[in-house]
Order: structure tokens, then C-alpha cells, then sequence
């Protein structure tokens, strides 16, 4: 994570972010369904996973968007605000494989940029999202 922000001077369209790849541990998957109060056994448990026909429990939604952000803002840093994300899930992420994120600056106008990025894992892109984010002058 950066310690500065990045300001909107020195960004620029077609700038890519840094890949980051996140180990998808069953601990990670439980406990963001649990901090979002989903108790969706397909979140915690692996034997109802299986029965949906995924090999583990496998990632809610929300802990997928805290990620998208965790992301941008790892990159954009402490001053950036989120102004809007869309997102559009894919293939689950499930426990024992790893998401990785790559990204780029796609518009730049006003305070704000654009970053178009995609989380994949083995099984193809988990996420793909849009996200607006604010920069410091």
C-alpha cells in the first residue's frame, strides 16, 4: 500500500496498476462472509459448496467488491475516495486457489480516473470491474 496519495497530475490514461495476487484461503472466504453477515452455507461450508457443485466454499459478493477496493486504493493511496464501482462477477473464487488483479487507467477527467480491472484465478476472471476514483490535486 502507498503511504502517499497519487495525485491527478501523475496519472495518466493507459497507466496500469500493479498486479496483485491474493492467496484464497478458507479463512479469507468464511470470515468475509461472516464480517458481512451472510451465512450462506456455500460461504462456510464445504460440504453444501460441493452440493452446489464447487469443489470448497467459495466467496460472497461483498468480500469480492472489498477486494475491488482494497485494490484500487492499495494503488491510488490514503487520500483517493471511491466514488463508484461496478462490478461483474464470473467464476467463483474458491479456497485453495489465488485471485489476481491486474488494471488500468482507462479515463481521466475532472478530480477523478476510471480503472478498468479484472480478477482472475484458474477457472477464468472471477470479477471485472469499473471503479471512479477521486485524486488529490
Amino acid at each position: 500500500m502507498s503511504l502517499e496519495s497519487r495525485t491527478l497530475s501523475e496519472v495518466n490514461v493507459g497507466d496500469a496498476l500493479p498486479e496483485l495476487a491474493i492467496p484464497l484461503t478458507t479463512s479469507l472466504i468464511v470470515s468475509g462472509a461472516i464480517a458481512s453477515r451472510d451465512f450462506t452455507p456455500v460461504h462456510h461450508d464445504k460440504a453444501a459448496a460441493q452440493a452446489s457443485g464447487v469443489p470448497d466454499v467459495f466467496m460472497n459478493i461483498l468480500t469480492t467488491n472489498g477486494l475491488v477496493g482494497r485494490y484500487v486504493t492499495d494503488w491510488a493511496g490514503p487520500n483517493a475516495k471511491i466514488r463508484n464501482v461496478q462490478i461483474k462477477l464470473g467464476t467463483p473464487n474458491t479456497a485453495g486457489d489465488t485471485m489476481t488483479f491486474n488494471g488500468s487507467v482507462t479515463s481521466k477527467q475532472d478530480d477523478e480516473v476510471t480503472v478498468e480491472l479484472a480478477g482472475k484465478n484458474a477457472w477464468g476472471d472471477h470479477v471485472t470491474a469499473s471503479v471512479r476514483v477521486a485524486l488529490p490535486q
